[in-house]
This record gives C-alpha cells, structure tokens and sequence, in this order.
C-alpha cells in the first residue's frame, strides 16, 4: 500500500507554513525530505507534525 503526504503539505499550504517551518518544530531536513519523497515516516515524526499543525484530537 503506498503512503501520501499530499493532504498533509495541502494543509500546509492552507496555513501559510512552508515546510522548512515544521522542521522548526524538533524533526531533522531527513523527515521532510522523506514526506515529500512519500516515504515512511514514524508515528512519532507524525504526531510532532499534527502537533505543529494543532490537529485536534479525534474523538471516537
């Protein structure tokens, strides 16, 4: 199953943030590079990420 970031770095776009900005957030230029190239990325990268974004919390 293949892995895209799109939604994500739309999300970005709609907020004004470019990418270099969430390295900002405690993640290395590597993680960033993988999202872009669609590659795997931790859950922990991700969670660091909708932190940054201030994604809400699911609710079940």
């Amino acid at each position: 199953m293949a892995v895209s970031y799109k939604k994500l770095f739309h999300k970005l776009l709609d907020r004004d943030m470019p990418p270099a900005q969430l390295q900002q957030t405690g993640y290395s230029a590597d993680i960033s590079a993988r999202l872009r190239r669609n590659c795997y990325a931790s859950l922990e990268s991700m969670e660091k990420n909708c932190r940054a974004l201030k994604v809400p919390k699911s609710i079940p």
